[in-house]
């Protein structure tokens, strides 16, 4: 029989996160983005991790969530305010093991639990398919600039649905 592979976990983000979760998101960045964004896009994107305390402040500000694999940070999302996915990337080796589907998951339920009947996300182009699947809509395309490039994202939203009621036995 095969060995069953380790189960993403979720914890709070704390301030001593912030070097693994900076690395993190260059990783992920420099690792997932290259099909999307050229070279130099990648570069002016990754460095808002440039500056580490500014970067944990912006983690701090935020409802930041921690996803581990075997007690290792490999992954982090972030909801700003009640409805709005600010930050979800997941290093490049834990790609496809249900850490991004588990960071959104948590997210969508905390947006709910604020108040939130809706969530919007800026997605990269390399993760419009993801938020696709999970029932987000394109409302419309954006071009940012960072750090002196050009970027293009899309902007996605879900409506979240109302709790589920428990069945009362009849």
């Amino acid at each position: 029989m095969g060995q069953a592979l380790p189960k993403p976990a979720l914890r709070p983000y704390l301030a001593e996160d912030t070097p693994v979760l900076a690395a993190i998101f260059v990783a992920s960045i420099e690792g997932l983005t290259g099909d999307d964004y050229g070279e130099a896009q990648q570069q002016a994107w990754a460095s808002a991790a440039d500056d580490e305390q500014e970067f944990g402040q912006r983690l701090a500000s935020e409802l930041t969530l921690v996803a581990t694999l075997q007690s290792s940070p490999v992954g982090f999302a972030s909801l700003k305010g009640a409805d709005h996915i600010d930050m979800l990337y997941v290093h490049p080796v834990a790609v496809g093991q249900g850490v991004a589907s588990l960071l959104c998951d948590a997210l969508e339920k905390l947006a709910g639990g604020r108040g939130a009947k809706s969530l919007t996300v800026d997605a990269s182009d390399n993760a419009v398919e993801f938020f696709a699947k999970r029932d987000y809509e394109a409302k419309q395309r954006n071009t940012v600039s960072v750090s002196g490039e050009w970027l293009a994202n899309t902007t996605m939203q879900k409506t979240l649905g109302e709790p589920a009621k428990p069945e009362v036995p009849t």
